[in-house]
């Protein structure tokens, strides 16, 4: 039938086809386990790669596997659109997340 589809990598969907992303994750490590700022810089991470790469890119941002103390709940926000999204609505974080990654994210 038309909607079948023989390249493996998508699935037949009714007259549509399944979207193909290629996913980009970056695992970081925070400098302490008790690091209180390790959501600021997964975000920023997020941020700086969303902008920086095309949209045809699943962006995956996580901690590092046994870094931090409470990296289970960092990833879970980190990977959640709706409140990554809703923390940019907020002006002052939107503003501090623009000042991590002004100048390419680079250390001073």
């Amino acid at each position: 039938t038309p909607d079948d589809t023989d390249d493996g990598d998508s699935l037949p969907m009714r007259g549509k086809k399944k979207k193909k992303f290629s996913t980009v994750r970056v695992q970081f490590t925070p400098t302490i386990p008790h690091c209180s700022m390790a959501t600021l810089i997964g975000l920023s991470l997020r941020v700086k790669l969303l902008r920086s790469i095309p949209p045809r890119f699943k962006v995956v941002v996580q901690i590092e596997d046994g870094t931090h103390v409470s990296e289970h709940a960092v990833n879970k926000q980190l990977a959640d659109k709706e409140r990554v999204r809703a923390a940019l609505e907020n002006d002052h974080l939107l503003g501090v997340v623009n000042r991590c990654i002004e100048g390419g994210m680079l250390m001073q």
